[in-house]
């Protein structure tokens, strides 16, 4: 399919999600009622994100989902969507520098070598046996 196509192909007018949102807006109770519910659900997704920052899980992805929900509605979660856009943007533009790339592969490979080579001289000197099953831990003392 073309753009060309593809535009003659679209419906005129707003769709049917747009037409039931500008009936919730006419109703003053309805939209409040709406607004509510979109501030609650916004809101729990943001508050996991932020709880998720702490624990395991996808933090950042649940505070951006978060501000995108709030930003259906509410101007001040656009603006800040907008800010956490434009700051994973310069991270992840940092985060491509060459430089700056070339020196955390080399950080990366140089810990996992000392890793490896702790690793290696503890199986050499007890083999597979747990640290707290040593009984005579000659090489501490």
């Amino acid at each position: 399919m073309t753009i060309k196509q593809e535009t003659e192909a679209r419906p005129e007018g707003p769709g049917r999600r747009h037409r039931f949102r500008e009936r919730v807006r006419r109703n003053p109770l309805l939209n409040t009622a709406w607004r509510a519910g979109v501030f609650a659900i916004g809101s729990t997704v943001l508050i996991g994100g932020l709880i998720m920052m702490v624990t395991p899980g996808p933090g950042l992805v649940g505070i951006v989902v978060g501000l995108a929900i709030l930003a259906t509605e509410f101007a001040w979660a656009q603006r800040a969507l907008h800010r956490a856009k434009t700051a994973a943007d310069r991270a992840k533009e940092k985060a491509f520098d060459p430089r700056k790339r070339r020196r955390n592969v080399i950080l990366g490979a140089a810990t996992t070598i000392l890793v490896a080579a702790g690793l290696g001289a503890y199986l050499a000197l007890y083999g597979l046996e747990l640290p707290w099953n040593i009984e005579d831990p000659t090489f501490w003392t």
